[in-house]
């Protein structure tokens, strides 16, 4: 069995004291709520006053990038040295990073080698653009994405990163895919791929996420199908209420 994973993506939302006010509603919302993986990942800024009002609790805390090389002239960046301080995972490839500011396949391979290196879990997003799904390249898109992005990554690693399945076009739109569309995405593509660059049973303990619209409305519609193994949200992950009912939702 994969436990299921529910981490809450903020993007650039949220001051210190904001940040501050909703870990607090968060650990309450959350502390019951058992068999499912918490993460929160906020903006940089926010992540030592996370780390500190999160210890003690379940809850993991994840960075939202990083730059691949240890440290040196590259201003705005943040390195995994500084990350793996305060945090067990890092968002690497969300798909705002690709559009906006030139994240490629290649430079996703180089951010999970630098996360490991310091013993952080990548959280890798991957996921088609509305005209790559009407042209009929789900698949190639995709597969690309999983063999350049997790090029030379080592067997004994593997089985530990996060894949989260966001489809471009359902990200930030409400028009979430549905239930048995990402399913079979995750079946008849991701999965396959996986099993044929690194075995099948390292491939069964990966565990795949989806992400896209993701509310507490419609949660369980994707975690009633097994290839899902949970949630990558975001506009739900700033509302306590919300993102409580999708843990809820995931922990079944």
């Amino acid at each position: 069995m994969r436990k299921p994973v529910i981490a809450g993506n903020w993007k650039m939302n949220k001051t210190v004291e904001e940040a501050r006010s909703l870990i607090y509603e968060l650990s309450l919302g959350l502390r019951d709520i058992k068999g499912v993986e918490k993460i929160i990942i906020p903006p940089y800024l926010s992540i030592l006053t996370a780390a500190a009002l999160l210890e003690g609790t379940d809850i993991g805390l994840g960075a939202q990038n990083l730059h691949w090389e240890e440290k040196g002239a590259f201003t705005g960046e943040i390195s995994a040295e500084m990350i793996a301080e305060f945090c067990q995972y890092v968002l690497i490839g969300h798909s705002e990073r690709r559009i906006y500011f030139g994240e490629s396949n290649e430079t996703v391979n180089k951010k999970i080698f630098s996360a490991i290196s310091k013993n952080l879990i990548p959280i890798v997003c991957i996921g088609e653009t509305l005209d790559e799904k009407e042209a009929g390249q789900t698949r190639d898109v995709l597969e690309g994405q999983i063999r350049a992005g997790l090029k030379d990554v080592p067997r004994d690693i593997i089985s530990s990163l996060l894949i989260a399945y966001e489809p471009v076009w359902a990200i930030g739109t409400g028009k979430a895919s549905s239930g048995k569309d990402a399913s079979d995405v995750i079946r008849e593509i991701i999965r396959p791929v996986l099993q044929d660059m690194f075995g099948g049973d390292l491939t069964n303990s990966i565990r795949v996420l989806y992400g896209g619209s993701v509310t507490g409305a419609n949660a369980s519609e994707f975690f009633n199908y097994d290839d899902i193994d949970g949630a990558l949200v975001g506009g739900a992950s700033l509302k306590t209420d919300e993102f409580v009912k999708i843990a809820q939702a995931g922990a079944g």
